[in-house]
């Protein structure tokens, strides 16, 4: 056959090497700038000498097993060979020399698709080779727990490997025989010349081999996350039908290697095959019918005395997979009242309860702090800060660029000029201007601060929202912030980005980015440096793929000015025995093992150890021993804000709704199962109770930043218990829940909001507001404990028909059966506890007639009391009226007011006398 074809089609594959794999080098050129750039260079070595390594390996092995296979089943002469004649004019065709020449391209193509298969799994290689043990012992075949994270996906890729290529050779090769005539099939039998014979047995026994293997070191260890049972995990079923027959199913995949031997050695193959194949079946068979009689015939009928074990074993195992095991409960009564000491002792809960949500907010902030069409709020974060020596909540929401919006979209506008967003809004939880907008602390451009925090580098180059290249240090001016006459201008001389530094790289850069402009460019000197992956989400994954990342990143203003982005990084896995796992993925067990930070400025990524017990990230410390610091070596400031994540709550809470029944009996009957509420009206978001507080926890000496939810009991709206996690200090982390007596009525968020909504004052302010064509806005309700009692408060904002700014009109308080709406929350506790608020707003001052929550019936007090709270809710239906302009309500309630003001002077002129 004639060479000329077979070096054309070796040219035309090597240009697609070449124009495929060019792209791909480039790429991996401007990802090693970067990761120089970071301080990274560990995980961009380690990951691809990995992959190439492994890709390499697996490929040359696949490649030699299918070359050699390939090769021995063409050996030797074809007496009959089949002869293929295209046309009259063409040569015949030797079809068997075709195929023989066919090998090597066939098996180099086959063993270049596995060795890039067998690449992806460099994560489970370097974490095999590093493995570090758990500590703990699985409850059913006492290994370590580390096995089934570390060496159980390793031994399963090999295994999967070497059915892969066994099954592949068989599948070749026979087809090879049948063409050669070394297999002839007749009408009752199939004859094997002998040495295909052989070749065949070999396959075909390290095909039941592997099945050996793979029966026995993953599908027995498998039955702990079987969920056949009550639970996941190995149940009685399992343990007790499904495990032997398997444990037999392993014999009889042995025997199946004996049997193909001796059929090759007494040339009886295809029989000897048939009865290995037969047995093998049929113990299949067996498998699948054996452990389900028992589960129907034994386990059924007595599921709880026979699965208690395993359900015992599954508790356990759930709680320490998702640290649950550390919980601890403090039971409070829940029926105990609040009187205006209380208050004023929780003055630090109430002067930081949070009226405004961040949906309205942002959409405020939108409208007045945005100032120019290109910048953006994308989100609002939730922090506490000491501001003028006090703790104070806050809500913050950085100013992005959003080079979408620009007037005019250039090359030049988009990746030299504006690159950058600048500063950001800052605003307290708790406080409202006149005009119902929220109080500013940092506000404007470029950034002033009314309070004692300060923005020292206010220039936004990575955040949530960029994430296209720019080039900064060029001959043109970048944009810094819009001034009153002019353009104020900047220069960045920070350590961001990748320096432009030769041709070389500019062509390198200009092809990565698919833009000639950027070569062509006069303006991007040596000296320029190239920004990319300036989104912080990507930024951290693409740092550390191996981690998985909670969904709210937040941003914090140092105590030097600058401002950093901390980002929680988990380590997962779903493979902890006996474990619920939670979500599609099956994940089963979740550690926020990495504290992340990113500068906003330059870019700079660090990441701190937060859980050092953690086997997963211990095994990553080693595979990347010069990335990590401990959490010590963070900043005193950032430390301080620090915050448990929101995605690792929302789990243990989910889950810490069944599984804090720890009695098997109770478990397995749900009768004590909570549920997350949920918002009655649909207008919330997935957890519209789950809120950053500070508070004075019960029991506790001052106020500290936690999160909370509140739990019900499932399908019932009563208060069951309320979880938090403690954020400050050595308590960070530590996870409480404080219970209510079953036996106990405590309202829960659901009764409250009916309860508002049947309050006929609210009801009529609403439908009045509603009438002038304005849109109420409810907010989410507030759970706020106050000693082992609940106060609930929620925000009503109005905005005007067709406008776009929310504004704080009313706050409603509850407590109990009390349900008061006011235009400020100091004055709807003043209804509620009879107090009134000094001119800051903070300090509650005590009436000349201290009223508690229940007085005493029929004193003289008591009927005070009510008669300066119906003056009261006169006298502020009559406001209402005067806002409106409804002044025949206006006389008709200061009648009324009137008229409780002399009864109040003959009740005290009575008392008097």
């Amino acid at each position: 056959m004639k060479r000329g074809p077979l070096v054309l089609v070796a040219v035309v594959v090597l240009l697609l090497v070449v124009l495929t794999g060019l792209p791909a080098l480039m790429r991996l050129g401007m990802d090693w700038y970067w990761f120089d750039a970071i301080g990274f260079r560990s995980v961009f070595v380690t990951t691809v000498w990995t992959k190439i390594l492994l890709g390499v390996g697996v490929g040359t092995i696949a490649f030699v097993f299918f070359y050699l296979n390939l090769r021995f089943s063409q050996r030797g002469v074809v007496p009959d060979p089949i002869v293929v004649n295209i046309n009259a004019k063409s040569p015949n065709v030797d079809v068997t020399k075709l195929l023989r020449i066919l090998a090597l391209p066939v098996s180099g193509f086959l063993a270049l698709l596995v060795g890039v298969s067998a690449s992806a799994a460099w994560r489970e290689v370097l974490l095999f080779l590093h493995r570090t043990p758990f500590g703990l012992a699985d409850p059913a075949f006492g290994r370590d727990i580390g096995y089934y994270f570390f060496t159980l996906p390793a031994v399963s890729g090999v295994v999967a490997l070497t059915l892969s290529l066994t099954v592949l050779s068989v599948f070749m090769v026979v087809p090879l025989y049948v063409l050669r005539g070394d297999i002839v099939i007749r009408r009752r039998r199939i004859a094997i010349e002998h040495s295909a014979e052989r070749h065949l047995a070999v396959l075909i026994g390290l095909m039941f081999a592997a099945t050996a293997v793979n029966l026995f070191l993953v599908r027995i260890p498998g039955l702990l996350f079987s969920d056949v049972g009550t639970v996941v995990g190995a149940s009685y079923t399992d343990l007790t039908a499904r495990l032997p027959v398997l444990r037999a199913s392993v014999v009889v995949a042995l025997l199946g290697v004996g049997l193909v031997a001796w059929g090759a050695w007494s040339h009886q193959l295809p029989r000897f095959l048939a009865i290995a194949v037969v047995l093998y079946l049929v113990t299949g068979v067996v498998a699948g019918l054996y452990p389900s009689a028992i589960q129907k015939l034994v386990v059924a009928p007595n599921e709880l005395a026979k699965e208690r074990p395993y359900i015992e074993r599954h508790l356990a195992a759930t709680r320490a997979a998702w640290g649950l095991d550390d919980v601890e409960v403090r039971p409070i009564t829940g029926e105990a009242g609040l009187t205006l000491e209380d208050i004023r002792a929780n003055s630090g809960t109430i002067g930081n309860v949070r009226l405004w949500d961040r949906a309205p907010l942002l959409r405020t902030f939108g409208q007045l702090q945005e100032i120019r069409t290109y910048y953006d709020f994308i989100s609002v974060d939730d922090d506490r800060y000491i501001i003028d020596g006090q703790l104070r909540q806050v809500l913050l929401s950085p100013r992005e660029l959003n080079s979408a919006s620009l007037p005019t979209r250039n090359f030049i506008n988009e990746h030299l000029t504006f690159t950058h967003g600048m500063g950001l809004t800052m605003s307290p939880v708790n406080q409202v201007s006149a005009e119902g907008l929220p109080v500013l602390f940092i506000q404007d451009l470029p950034p002033r601060s009314s309070v004692s925090i300060s923005i020292t580098r206010p220039q936004i180059y990575y955040g949530e929202l960029s994430n296209d290249y720019v080039f900064v240090n060029t001959r043109q001016a970048e944009f810094d912030y819009p001034a009153a006459d002019s353009t104020a201008t900047t220069t960045y001389d920070g350590t961001g980005g990748v320096r432009v530094n030769s041709v070389l790289r500019k062509i390198l850069m200009s092809v990565h980015f698919r833009s000639l402009k950027v070569f062509l460019s006069q303006d991007i000197g040596n000296d320029s440096r190239a920004i990319y992956h300036r989104n912080i989400s990507e930024r951290a994954s693409k740092a550390l793929p191996f981690l998985s990342w909670d969904s709210d990143p937040y941003m914090v203003v140092t105590e030097d000015g600058r401002m950093k982005w901390i980002l929680d990084a988990y380590t997962s896995g779903r493979r902890y025995p006996y474990a619920q796992p939670l979500g599609s993925g099956g994940t089963n067990y979740l550690r926020n093992s990495v504290k992340v930070t990113i500068d906003a400025y330059d870019g700079d990524v660090q990441a701190y150890i937060a859980d050092p017990d953690d086997p997963i990230i211990q095994t990553y410390a080693k595979i990347f021993p010069d990335i990590f610091q401990s959490l010590d070596d963070m900043s005193a400031d950032l430390r301080a804000h620090l915050r448990y994540p929101d995605d690792l709550f929302r789990a243990q809470t989910a889950l810490f709704t069944t599984y804090h029944m720890t009695d098997p009996e109770v478990f397995y009957h749900r009768e004590d199962q909570w549920q997350v509420p949920t918002d009655s009206r649909g207008e919330g978001s997935r957890d519209p109770y789950l809120r950053h507080i500070v508070m004075k926890l019960p029991g506790e000496s001052k106020e500290e930043y936690i999160l909370m939810t509140p739990f019900t009991p499932r399908q019932k709206d009563n208060l069951a218990a309320w979880m938090v996690v403690r954020n400050d200090g050595e308590n960070y982390g530590q996870l409480l829940v404080y219970r209510f007596p079953r036996q106990s009525l405590v309202f829960g968020p659901t009764q409250i909001v009916n309860r508002i909504s049947q309050d006929t004052e609210i009801s009529r302010q609403i439908s009045l507001w509603d009438q002038q064509g304005s849109q109420v806005i409810r907010g989410n309700l507030l759970v706020i404990p106050i000693e082992e009692a609940l106060l609930f408060v929620q925000a009503l904002y109005l905005q005007a028909e067709g406008g776009r700014i929310p504004e704080l009109k009313r706050v409603i308080v509850a407590f109990q059966n009390q349900v008061v709406m006011e235009e400020t929350l100091e004055q709807g506790l003043a209804r509620l506890f009879g107090g009134v608020f000094g001119d800051d707003r903070r300090e509650l001052l005590p009436l000349e007639l201290p009223v508690t929550v229940a007085p005493s019936a029929g004193s003289s007090t008591a009927d005070m009391t009510s008669l300066v709270r119906q003056a009261q809710d006169h006298y502020q239906r009559a406001l209402d009226a005067q806002r409106i302009g409804d002044w025949a309500t206006y006389g008709s309630e200061i009648e009324q007011v009137g008229a409780l003001l002399r009864r109040l002077r003959n009740l005290t002129d009575g008392g008097a006398r």
